[in-house]
């Protein structure tokens, strides 16, 4: 099967790379239904990932939900990641997995899924937490929530110079999450975002999903281009 890596290493020392969406599902899925929403999604426009992120659910209902959205994400060139269970995500052979702080340890799941898959860490809006993943090897580090969210219990706030101080010095690319809009992504994707991790704001988008990414993708270059 094929691997989908996304640009998670890259120099900015030549030019800045142009952000990128990081879909993130809803915590629950009625899957024919979102099926729909996922198809729609992905023809909206340019995506980097997607991380099916089904909080609490059996592990039964995430291996269903995978063996029917990963092959729709692969074919469109979109890595499938699944969030917290990287013994999960080795069996089901994902392209990678997220972990919070509370989760598994990072070398941990690198073990488990292999150098090959992308492995991403949360990093709240802590500096040291953020260079210990880096250090260790993760392929990026999310911080947030830089706006005030329903898809999560987000533990911190994230501001917009966390963004600005990490991409002067880091190469690592970083992941900004937490109630991302359409209204609202501007800003984080000026202070040197590289990934834009959406949850609701495509899910709920009041035009639907596919007007969201295709919404998303025209601010993102607006934006890189002002």
């Amino acid at each position: 099967m094929l691997r989908y890596r996304p640009d998670f290493v890259r120099s900015r020392t030549i030019e800045p790379i142009r952000p990128r969406l990081y879909l993130i599902s809803p915590p629950t899925i009625d899957l024919d239904a979102f099926e729909i929403d996922f198809r729609n999604a992905l023809n909206g426009g340019d995506i980097a990932c997607f991380q099916l992120r089904l909080k609490d659910q059996p592990a039964d209902v995430i291996r269903a939900a995978t063996q029917r959205l990963m092959p729709i994400a692969q074919e469109k060139g979109v890595a499938f990641l699944l969030n917290d269970d990287p013994e999960l995500a080795a069996e089901l052979k994902t392209d990678g997995v997220h972990v919070g702080q509370k989760d598994t340890p990072y070398k941990q799941a690198r073990a488990l899924v292999g150098d090959d898959a992308i492995v991403g860490v949360t990093c709240h809006d802590s500096r040291h937490l953020a260079m210990t993943a880096a250090e260790q090897g993760a392929d990026y580090v999310a911080f947030g929530a830089f706006y005030p969210t329903t898809t999560k219990d987000a533990p911190t706030r994230a501001e917009t110079d966390l963004l600005e101080w990490w991409t002067s010095l880091a190469v690592t690319p970083c992941v900004a999450i937490g109630g991302i809009t359409v209204d609202n992504v501007t800003p984080l994707i000026k202070s040197g975002a590289d990934f834009i991790a959406v949850s609701s704001g495509v899910w709920k988008y009041s035009k639907g999903p596919e007007q969201a990414v295709a919404e998303f993708n025209r601010v993102i270059d607006m934006s890189v281009t002002s």
